[in-house]
């Protein structure tokens, strides 16, 4: 069993990862660091993005 997210969090919690890519794929870390952080954030979505707010680029 995953975690289903549906309606209004589901909706919120796609526009924070979207944001949290955008923000990566604008930071100043090298293209290497930016593509893992990007595959992190779409193939783990809840680890990735709370990993991504506490170890991501600045």
């Amino acid at each position: 069993m995953g975690i289903e997210v549906s309606g209004i969090f589901g909706v919120i919690w796609l526009v924070i990862v979207i944001w949290a890519i955008i923000r990566t794929a604008q930071s100043s870390a090298s293209p290497l660091a930016k593509a893992i952080w990007i595959v992190v954030l779409l193939l783990l979505p809840l680890f990735g993005l709370i990993a991504w707010l506490l170890f991501g680029p600045k």
